[in-house]
């Protein structure tokens, strides 16, 4: 779950409630809700309220799965529980999803940004509910796909945002304000194209002094790009050779996100302890989804400060001698 927060805890002023509010939508590019990675529980739950497809099935349904051709209008029903022990007011909208930049993550769009897809298309029959404690009130909700749509997804998520905003712990100037929200994933007819396309690959060493003295490590940046119309849950290999095409490194990563929207770039890091202090050779990552292959690389160049620095005296050394002689040639000649 994650928290909103309004205002600036070093502003040196107060912001009025609807300053505050205000603030908030045009500061804050998103909402981050508890519809992050799957987990068993088939609603998306903060302990306080819940969000989730309404059904009559035992166990639910753990996330609208909805599949539509352009043009055409669906309904469906979308249930909101209050675990609390006083009434909560919710705020009623859908939203469109995105890969967060700090880690990939699952996040929507906040009610005052754009929305483009599922988020625009998507109705509660209700903007604004009141649900009494303990109870549980289900709302329609209509999805009307345009004619012009792309086919491909549109994931998005049903958001009920609480009303209420709370004062933050130790910051008189910053409020809170929570939401909760169920995941819709929407595919519209037609050709579906998944692209993956591995970007930007950048390696920066942190060398040791001295070589073969303290550690090595390696910082290697990537972007991973899905340049298709559909959801990707890719994964990705970090290989290294050396000088002469030596393995120093081959490993699956783990801090992939889970799922990569369609038409969404993720700005993604790997460390890597004991690189080599000395040696020239390549950094390559491969990705791999839903039959798509594809690779980054770049070039690395690995040399100690100590022996840069004495490379570099020696040039200079030896390029003041080489001048000095020819200065001594030419006052000679």
């Amino acid at each position: 779950m994650h928290v909103t927060r309004y205002g600036s805890p070093h502003s040196g002023r107060t912001l009025r409630p609807y300053a505050a509010l205000a603030a908030a939508f045009s500061l804050v590019a998103a909402l981050l809700l508890t519809v992050g990675a799957p987990a068993p529980a088939y609603a998306a739950d903060n302990g306080r309220w819940s969000v989730y497809p309404s059904s009559a099935e035992p166990g639910g349904r753990p996330y609208f799965y909805l599949t539509a051709d352009p043009g055409t209008t669906l309904t469906d029903k979308v249930t909101v529980t209050n675990k609390a022990e006083e009434p909560l007011t919710f705020k009623l909208y859908a939203a469109d999803a995105y890969n967060t930049a700090r880690d990939g993550g699952f996040a929507v769009r906040s009610p005052g940004e754009k929305q483009r897809g599922v988020g625009a298309w998507a109705k509660p029959a209700k903007s604004r509910v009141t649900v009494p404690p303990g109870g549980s009130v289900d709302i329609p909700i209509t999805v009307h796909v345009p004619e012009s749509a792309e086919p491909g997804d549109h994931p998005g998520a049903l958001v009920a945002l609480d009303e209420k905003i709370d004062p933050a712990e130790g910051a008189v100037e910053v409020g809170v304000q929570r939401a909760v929200g169920a995941r819709i994933y929407l595919r519209v007819g037609g050709p579906t194209v998944p692209g993956l396309a591995v970007e930007n690959v950048k390696m920066e060493h942190d060398k040791p002094l001295v070589p073969g003295f303290g550690k090595s490590t390696a910082t290697i940046t990537y972007t991973l790009h899905n340049r298709g119309n559909v959801t990707l849950s890719p994964k990705v290999e970090l290989s290294a050779k050396g000088l002469f095409g030596r393995k120093l490194l081959d490993r699956d990563l783990t801090k992939v996100p889970p799922e990569l929207l369609p038409r969404q770039k993720v700005e993604l890091t790997e460390r890597w302890d004991g690189a080599p202090q000395l040696d020239w050779g390549d950094v390559e990552l491969t990705a791999r989804s839903q039959d798509v292959e594809t690779t980054g690389s770049t070039s690395f160049f690995a040399l100690p400060w100590l022996v840069a620095a004495l490379l570099c005296g020696v040039l200079l050394g030896g390029g003041g001698m080489w001048f000095a002689k020819r200065r001594k040639a030419r006052l000679a000649g």
